[in-house]
């Protein structure tokens, strides 16, 4: 009787079914849709952004990546036309869509009161991003000039620019943007070593049109005669340095957001999710793979998180089918 309910209700809800719903459509999840699919499991896959790819077609589109398998280098916009490529028929996307409610049931989980599914992959990433501010107080018109992402360095051409961090963003934007005609770069971090690759840093010093100013904090910023004066306070020292730059871009990082994980009952550790070493969370049914896990040994890498995800779909597959024999793609005979 109980069932016949059920039924009756999703027939007037329209609930949608599918084997498994993947959260987060970065690198990750796109890889794992293409290989659920190889396994013919139906997927759908949400993304709180308007658009898929993540963090690499987002944040450092033209940053050349050197850590995937069978390529030597390939940039982070050429790998996520890549991996849309290979995941845009084998997986229903729902975009522009935050996943707020998952409740459990007798069939699998209840995504958002709309979907029913029988498995979750959360492949968040670093959870929702959104970029640390300027410490400094601003205006509209300052705020113009103040940029947390490059798409285009071709933007930046014949403009003298200050980019503030020491990690990787910053040291491989004032790279690129360094290539670009007539530009004049200031590399500018509050300490005196750099989180980035040495290698990086190095290339950088050796630009004559790049000056590394280190260790330097900001303190002040306006606009005169048309163009950002900032005041750099060096470390330790009283009197301020005054730069002046046409745009400036801030690589101080980005605050990551999981907590909504908690709502749902993920056990979580400084933020990641904390997973078996079939990828599975303290919730049976929902796993969690890429920058978002956590577990002993845990390298953040892409080329990982693909591994990540051949587990997880691999799990999931002997878990929601046991009678059948499972096929493991491999270069073994």
């Amino acid at each position: 009787m109980l069932k016949l309910l059920y039924q009756r209700l999703e027939e007037v809800l329209k609930i949608k079914k599918f084997d498994t719903a993947i959260i987060g459509a970065g690198p990750i999840g796109l890889f794992c849709a293409s290989f659920a699919h190889l396994h013919g499991l139906k997927t759908v896959t949400f993304e709180a952004l308007k658009e898929i790819g993540g963090q690499p077609k987002l944040l450092y589109p033209f940053k050349e990546i050197f850590d995937i398998p069978v390529f030597g280098k390939i940039s982070g916009q050429e790998l996520t036309d890549h991996l849309i490529d290979s995941a845009k028929d084998k997986t229903t996307f729902q975009l522009n869509h935050r996943v707020t409610s998952i409740e459990k049931n007798d069939q699998g989980f209840i995504i958002d009161n709309d979907f029913q599914v029988k498995s979750i992959i959360i492949s968040t990433g670093t959870g929702s991003f959104s970029p640390k501010k300027f410490p400094l107080k601003m205006d509209e018109t300052i705020e113009k000039r103040v940029h947390y992402f490059v798409k285009d360095p071709s933007h930046f051409a014949e403009k003298s620019i200050g980019v503030f961090g020491g990690g990787d963003s910053a040291l491989d934007w004032a790279l690129e943007l360094a290539k670009q005609p007539g530009t004049k770069i200031n590399l500018i971090h509050r300490r005196a070593d750099f989180r980035g690759l040495e290698s990086t840093l190095q290339e950088l010093k050796c630009l004559k049109n790049v000056q590394v100013l280190t260790p330097y904090l900001p303190k002040t910023i306006a606009i005169r005669n048309n163009q950002l004066d900032i005041g750099l306070k060096q470390v330790g020292q009283t009197e301020l340095l005054q730069k002046q730059f046409d745009q400036i871009i801030v690589a101080y990082g980005f605050r990551a957001n999981n907590s909504i994980v908690r709502k749902w009952g993920g056990d979580l550790e400084d933020g990641h999710i904390k997973v078996s070493r079939e990828m599975e969370t303290n919730i049976p049914g929902i796993y969690a793979i890429g920058d978002v896990a956590a577990y002993p040994g845990k390298v953040p890498v892409i080329g990982l998180g693909f591994g990540e995800a051949q587990i997880a779909v691999t799990a999931i597959m002997r878990a929601l089918f046991p009678e059948k024999t499972l096929t493991i793609h491999s270069t073994s005979i």
